[in-house]
């Protein structure tokens, strides 16, 4: 018997159907993957599950152990959201609650369900924590979603999800914001759990080399309508349907051309030391050193790539090169010939125009209760006051026709747009003001292979034209090969290797490099690992 039974499933939002006649089944102690590009269906299909989408209109039935979730009353439905059925949310930042800590969140799930005391419950969040690969889980525990770096706030969201040891697991997009090592930790996690406990995993992803060392089976979707199911080796080998032969065939290819050497550095940076005071009691703290003694240099038309694992100072040491960053910060940095490391703020503000940044996470970072042409058109009001309403709007039409959005678009909200197209109005904003540096923060670690590709296509276009200098973040070492001129390698804050992209990921001299690279072609995972 089927532990779950998707029986053609439709949802439809107003008069919109955005998933069409979906039917599969997952055995108790199965890992089934969804997979499909950005907009195809995947998300919305797992929410349906747990009857967590906003407004929808469902047809069909999802049997949960023989019971239809769809006629199952909201407050039934309350005691199997976490405990027989958990959810890792591919966005933690959001999912997360930014009043209260990382442990009290998960303590809460495990007093709500299991009926356990505080005091074991904040134990077991430790414990929790330290499985997932956090470091020092019991301070982690204490720290609120923003004191963490994006992988830490996903482990943290995994380690909630599996708190209860759920009969399924459903996982979006589990590892996109890990590092490479950390994927693998994360991945013989699930399968400890899953053997441990005979759960399900059902799993929506957009990385098919992961698909490939997790899942048994792989359904694939696209425009709301799974177009076809196999088992993981046979879709590999013999993928009946085009577009999964698309998806197979989609990598990120190198897209930039040569720096110019000889243009002057837009941004230089020598000596940079981000530190941050921790409390360890009523009365102490102590100095905790994310980024040490760092120099580099960024010209026009070139992009710096900064990779190392999570928590390893990439993106303490990106805020902090744009005076962006919470922690104190020492050492001098020039951006287009002004010292920003010592300008007052005051003076600074004129300076933001030409430094923007695309976050992580565009769900986030885009405000829900804005238009899309004010959230784009927020910066020009502010720095080009004498553009006026009907320039603004001008302006922010033609920033989305060139990142690929039809201007029409403009008074919709981020949450009637796909992850891939968030994406895009988030470049477009830091576009719209004419930029000469932009920090790209991990800007395609959540869209699909294909999607990934059009991005890195459009910011190697917007750089021919415009000249930009980009600092790309990632811990994904194929889309630095493909983007970045030059590579930057950081590990505990300390630059550990340094220098053209292709030297460091052909020949890379230091160990921990060369585990870096290691991992990403995930050669300490095997089939037999895996399942």
């Amino acid at each position: 018997m089927s532990l779950v039974d998707v029986q053609g499933l439709s949802v439809a939002f107003g008069g919109n159907t955005v998933v069409h006649d979906v039917s599969f089944s997952i055995a108790p102690g199965e890992k089934f993957a969804l997979v499909g590009e950005s907009g195809s269906g995947k998300t919305v299909t797992s929410l349906s599950i747990l009857r967590l989408n906003q407004d929808a209109r469902y047809g069909g039935r999802i049997l949960f152990e023989g019971e239809d979730l769809l006629r199952r009353p909201e407050r039934a439905m309350r005691s199997v959201r976490g405990k027989d059925i958990a959810m890792i949310f591919q966005e933690p930042m959001t999912a997360l609650n930014p009043l209260f800590t990382i442990g009290n969140q998960i303590a809460e799930v495990l007093m709500l369900h299991e009926a356990i005391s505080a005091r074991t419950a904040a134990q077991r969040t430790i414990e929790l924590l330290e499985k997932t690969g956090i470091p020092e889980p019991a301070r982690r525990a204490q720290a609120f979603p923003h004191q963490l770096s994006g992988g830490q706030r996903q482990r943290a969201m995994i380690a909630m999800a599996l708190a209860c040891r759920p009969k399924l697991l459903i996982a979006d997009e589990p590892t996109t914001a890990l590092d490479v090592t950390i994927q693998v930790q994360i991945l013989e996690l699930l399968n400890q759990l899953q053997r441990e406990d005979n759960m399900a995993v059902l799993m929506i992803t957009h990385d098919l080399n992961l698909v490939r060392h997790f899942a048994d089976r792989v359904g694939v979707m696209e425009q709301g309508r799974l177009l076809e199911t196999a088992p993981t080796d046979e879709l590999f080998a013999q993928p009946r349907e085009a577009y999964t032969r698309k998806l197979l065939a989609s990598r990120p290819q190198r897209v930039v051309d040569h720096p110019r050497e000889a243009a002057q550095p837009v941004l230089t940076a020598r000596g940079v030391r981000c530190s941050f005071d921790i409390k360890t009691g009523w009365f102490s703290k102590k100095c905790f050193v994310a980024v040490d003694n760092v120099d580099l240099q960024l010209r026009p038309h070139e992009t710096l790539g900064i990779v190392g694992e999570s928590g390893s100072g990439k993106s303490t040491l990106g805020m902090a090169l744009l005076r962006l960053s919470q922690a104190k910060v020492d050492g001098d940095i020039s951006f287009i010939g002004h010292p920003v490391s010592t300008m007052p703020s005051s003076q600074l503000r004129p300076l933001r125009a030409k430094m923007q940044v695309v976050f992580q996470d565009p769900f986030a970072s885009l405000s829900p209760r804005r238009t899309i042409e004010q959230t784009v058109g927020e910066g020009l009001a502010l720095h080009q006051p004498q553009l006026g309403k009907e320039g603004v709007r001008a302006a922010v039409a033609e920033a989305l026709a060139e990142v690929g959005l039809a201007p029409e678009m403009m008074n919709r909200y981020p949450h009637e747009f796909s992850g891939g197209q968030r994406q895009r109005i988030a470049i477009a904003r830091a576009l719209v003001l004419k930029p000469e540096v932009i920090l790209l923060d991990e800007p395609t670690s959540s869209l699909d292979v294909s999607v990934q590709q059009q991005v890195l296509l459009l910011l190697a276009e917007l750089q021919r034209k415009y000249g930009l200098a980009y600092i790309f973040i990632s811990h994904d070492l194929a889309v630095i090969r493909a983007m970045a001129h030059r590579v930057m390698v950081l590990k505990d804050g300390k630059v550990v290797e340094s220098g053209l992209t292709e030297d460091v990921m052909s020949n890379p001299s230091q160990p921990y490099t060369q585990r870096l690279l290691a991992a990403a072609t995930y050669s300490t995972l095997s089939r037999a690992t895996a399942g």
